[in-house]
């Protein structure tokens, strides 16, 4: 192998190697949380505990965000990225008719026509303005809260339905 050969695949090797970087909308509040991993690695972040309701029953429908003017896709799911815990990552019901988010929703997130079913066994995500005509709601949300760190909950489900019944919600962070 030449010289610059090895030089290409050596960077390749380094690029994909290294730690991505994703962005966390300024509307969801993530921690690091220590935690041992098989990598060894100590710290990795946490995702929000974010429950909500919506205008409809959008809960089986892909939810997408875009940009804070509503003008332009952000943030789309792969149709490999439908799943949470080797399942389609349909949001949970909880008490009252609200639901927990498996997904990443956030206030600029929107329901799209597609089912998580349809979506998951595409090819190929529709290109952006396909994908933008398929909103179904753009403004789906009548209440949203961000309820801490999801490993904060022993049985998260059990937990957050009963802050939900037992009316203690305004203790966190209203969202919607």
């Amino acid at each position: 192998m030449s010289l610059n050969k090895f030089s290409l695949l050596f960077i390749c090797f380094i690029v994909a190697c290294s730690p991505s970087r994703k962005s966390v909308s300024h509307d969801q509040t993530v921690s690091k949380e220590k935690s041992t991993t098989p990598s060894g690695n100590n710290n990795f972040i946490v995702p929000p505990a974010i429950i909500y309701k919506t205008k409809m029953d959008y809960k089986y429908n892909v939810p997408i965000t875009l940009s804070d003017d509503g003008k332009t896709i952000v943030s789309y799911p792969a149709p490999s990225d439908l799943y949470y815990k080797g399942s389609l990552a349909y949001p949970t019901q909880l008490a009252n008719g609200y639901l927990l988010d498996n997904r990443g929703v956030s206030l600029t997130s929107v329901f799209t026509k597609y089912t998580y079913e349809e979506y998951s066994k595409l090819t190929a995500v529709p290109d952006m303005n396909t994908l933008y005509a398929s909103i179904i709601d753009k403004n789906p949300f009548l209440e949203m809260y961000n309820c801490g760190n999801r490993n904060s909950f022993t049985n998260e489900v059990n937990e957050l339905n009963g802050i939900i019944t037992s009316n203690e919600l305004d203790e966190y962070k209203r969202l919607k």
